[in-house]
């Protein structure tokens, strides 16, 4: 059962897929946040787009026994595409390339065989080696790279040979910046390590801005190999969000000021297991970032507190924080030694939002209105009142990686809050947002 908006998307599936017989009922849309009283009026009503009883419809389908060609499965065989086009005048092959929807409508560097094979120079892999896989989401085919494709597509980000090792660093992680959902995701890429240096990466002022060509051009590449290697954003088939995200552009590419940490703070990547000498980039996934100068009497520490409290995005249980340089000394001379010290005390000290938290906790809210503490004396302070539960603390599962666990205090709770310190150090300024860690991979190993 699909809603009706969604037609293109699941009968393009299920063609490539290899099943274009796939028997579905369509329902109105959306039904998202629509009432069940609603629902069930469209339960028996009738398809919208076949005009049959949606119940007699789910019927037959169930029931009809299925013919030869109704039982063939598995994966259409994807068209070879040439390794080159024939030549044409620039503004021609660049018009080509807006028109198949290889680019993000803005101009690209047009990637000659010279231009490519420069690119190809500053890593020792081969050409024709795997790079990795990556889909628009689980239920479409993954599209499988090699270096050389990863390298055309650095060439038409505008990225310098000696960026690639990073850009194929991010390729090898699979992680499409363009995940087909309707909530229109964004990514974010984190860069440490002495490769941040080597290449010129922008680590101050303006460093989430687009003042910088490694930044910018990097964080470019990820979205043009998203489309053109991992098959995603082709609106309504591929890309689904509603509005889109204007952070796909370059996805949030910038490097951690590890010059700027406060004494005892570590660097993200060694949070994640590396050594401090390792060149690594690290990937979030998330929806919104909010940047924030806000001035106020409360030390900066509970500002941020009072913030992430009343921070509200879609499912929120986990968040990170990108604060500028001024604000993390403040923050570690407020009684934080560490990154792990201040996550920790931010998901033990933050509640939730009476609103959300009885939204999203109908046991509760039973049990509450039962009399059953201590929910009860939460209900009765008002629907406004901070519920003192975090959304932030969780425990980790048994056996989890150690890896993982490295940016933690003990192996037992963990906390979903990432704090990564990146500015120009020129106001007290820092930002928010729903991102949560995904993982890290190794620059290195592309050189």
């Amino acid at each position: 059962m699909i809603t009706q908006r969604f037609e293109e998307l699941v009968t393009t599936t299920a063609f490539k897929k290899g099943i274009p017989n796939l028997r579905i009922t369509y329902t109105p849309h959306p039904i998202t946040d629509r009432p069940a009283e609603l629902c069930r009026k469209y339960v028996a009503a009738d398809d919208p787009l076949t005009g049959r009883p949606m119940l007699e419809e789910i019927y037959d389908s169930l029931t009809r026994k299925l013919s030869a060609e109704d039982a063939k499965a598995g994966f259409l065989k994807r068209d070879p595409r040439p390794r080159l086009l024939g030549p044409d005048t620039p503004d021609n092959l660049m018009e080509y390339f807006h028109e198949q929807g290889f680019t993000d409508g803005n101009p690209i560097i047009l990637p000659t065989e010279e231009k490519v094979a420069e690119m190809l120079k500053a890593t020792s892999r081969e050409p024709d080696e795997w790079v990795g896989q990556m889909r628009p989401s689980p239920p479409h085919e993954a599209w499988y790279y090699t270096v050389e494709m990863v390298a055309v597509n650095a060439v038409m980000a505008g990225a310098k040979p000696e960026y690639f090792p990073t850009i194929l660093a991010i390729a090898s992680k699979g992680v499409t910046s363009l995940f087909s959902s309707t909530s229109s995701f964004a990514r974010m890429v984190i860069v440490n390590g002495p490769i941040v240096e080597e290449i010129g990466m922008n680590t101050s002022i303006g460093a989430l801005g687009p003042m910088d060509r490694a930044n910018s051009s990097i964080g470019r590449c990820w979205t043009l190999i998203s489309k053109n290697l991992g098959g995603s954003g082709k609106p309504g088939e591929t890309y689904l969000g509603s509005q889109g995200n204007q952070l796909n552009y370059n996805n949030l590419c910038f490097p951690e000021t590890e010059s700027g940490l406060p004494g005892g703070w570590k660097p993200l990547h060694v949070q994640k297991g590396f050594d401090k000498s390792d060149s690594v980039v690290s990937i979030f996934s998330g929806w919104s970032i909010n940047d924030i100068a806000w001035y106020s009497p409360l030390p900066i520490h509970e500002v941020i507190r009072g913030w992430l409290e009343h921070f509200f995005s879609f499912g929120t249980t986990q968040a990170t924080l990108i604060l500028d340089p001024i604000v993390a000394d403040d923050v570690a001379s407020n009684g934080f030694p560490s990154k792990e010290a201040y996550a920790k005390y931010l998901a033990e000290n933050t509640g939730t939002p009476g609103w959300l938290y009885w939204s999203q906790n109908p046991n509760a809210l039973k049990q509450a209105e039962e009399g059953v503490e201590p929910y009860a004396g939460w209900l009765k302070q008002g629907m406004g009142a901070v519920v003192p539960v975090s959304r932030y603390s969780r425990r980790a599962p048994a056996g989890r990686n150690p890896a993982f666990m490295a940016s933690r205090d003990n192996n037992e709770t963990s906390t979903s809050i990432e704090i990564v310190v990146t500015g120009g150090g020129t106001n007290t300024f820092w930002s928010g947002g729903d991102f949560g860690y995904v993982g890290s991979a190794s620059v290195d190993q592309w050189r």
